[in-house]
């Protein structure tokens, strides 16, 4: 294993962050880059890639590494800096307000341009190429803030990748997970193992988050000059909702990280021998199927119906009372589907989103993710 440090910007006088990196097996053509904590709050991933980085040295030490992996166990250093009176704020940047998960920058049509008279019959030296000329572009990419500098970072190293894995969470939710279509075929096996309840699919949600900028220079890559060259298959991206963010014990950490572990396995970046994976709970459905109930009204909420639960149309879902008035708002569902995530919070506000469902009707445009 290589330790690797990648020192960020600092926004201030008197303070220097760091993001730190881990690295196992040779460096192979196949590659793989696990991270967690994006949202510096959401901490199961976190625990998850603790045990990940013990089972993978475990791994090196016998060689069955068949890939070089990357893990990253802290990928928001800023973040987990953001604590108010006790409370930990690690969803937005408290300088400017940004989601950590937004606002990533698509290199694709850039690379078309520098690429364009370089690639060769070979899909192998085109896969190196595209390589080189990520790394090429954030190594010399000048970052003018501290959130610039970080993006900068972890693009670098996860753009890489054959499979990037982003480990979050939601707020009270089942495991869950979001890909792209193109990519579906590959990730199902992970979401086997893990028991992932919901699948959602996008092939752009909206809002530049992290997976889908990874990849998305291998796509528009691929969709220019797949005609004129062998192009690589190109990055598969996957970011896994374990569950919600009380959610964290050991036992639940080592489950998911062996979850992880064997669906590498059976994926061909390790070597070893796993058994047949479990049943898939759910099949794949379209993010934009997904339907999200706001709360019209302030009040105190009441759950009704539990995670996991088939909500059907017409259904009520929670409640929310006003103390004051007596006035009880139901909130029912107009599509219906698998109540997969709600709201941790139990006083809400007019507009809050409280409670989301996978079904397939929604039909939502426009920015698909929360």
């Amino acid at each position: 294993m290589q330790q690797q440090h990648h020192p960020l910007l600092n926004a201030s006088l008197g303070t220097q962050r760091e993001i730190v990196s881990f690295h196992f097996g040779t460096d192979s053509q196949q590659r793989v880059y696990i991270q967690a904590a994006l949202h510096g709050d959401e901490l199961p991933g976190m625990a998850v890639a603790w045990y990940l980085k013990q089972k993978l040295l475990a791994l090196e030490s016998a060689g069955q590494l068949k890939s070089k992996i990357t893990l990253v166990p802290v990928a928001n250093p800023l973040a987990m800096g953001q604590h108010w009176h006790g409370s930990h704020l690690g969803r937005f940047h408290t300088l400017s307000g940004q989601d950590f998960n937004r606002r990533f920058p698509a290199l694709g049509e850039a690379l078309v341009e520098e690429l364009a008279g370089s690639l060769t019959q070979s899909e192998y030296e085109n896969k190196r190429l595209i390589r080189e000329a990520i790394d090429r572009h954030y190594r010399d990419r000048i970052a003018r803030t501290e959130l610039d500098a970080q993006r900068f970072t972890l693009m670098r190293m996860a753009s890489q990748a054959d499979l990037m894995i982003d480990l979050h969470c939601d707020w009270d939710a089942l495991p869950h997970l979001y890909t792209t279509p193109h990519a579906w075929p590959d990730i199902e096996p992970l979401a086997r193992w893990l028991g992932s309840e919901v699948q959602l699919l996008a092939q752009i949600s909206g809002g530049e988050p992290f997976d889908e900028a990874c990849c998305e220079p291998w796509l528009t890559l691929a969709e220019r000059f797949s005609n004129e060259y062998p192009m690589p298959r190109g990055l598969l991206p996957v970011t896994l909702e374990l569950r919600g963010v009380a959610d964290v014990s050991p036992e639940m950490a080592e489950k998911d990280a062996d979850a992880i572990i064997n669906a590498l396995i059976e994926g061909g970046y390790i070597a070893g021998e796993v058994g047949e994976s479990p049943a898939l709970i759910h099949p794949a459905t379209a993010l934009a199927g997904c339907e999200y109930i706001h709360a019209a009204q302030s009040g105190l909420v009441f759950y009704r119906r539990n995670l996991g639960e088939w909500i059907k149309a017409g259904e009520v879902v929670a409640e929310v009372v006003d103390p004051i008035t007596d006035q009880v708002m139901p909130l029912v569902a107009e599509f219906g589907g698998v109540l997969y995530a709600r709201n941790l919070t139990k006083f809400v506000t007019a507009g809050m989103l409280v409670v989301r469902l996978a079904g397939e009707n929604a039909g939502r445009r426009g920015e698909l993710l929360v």
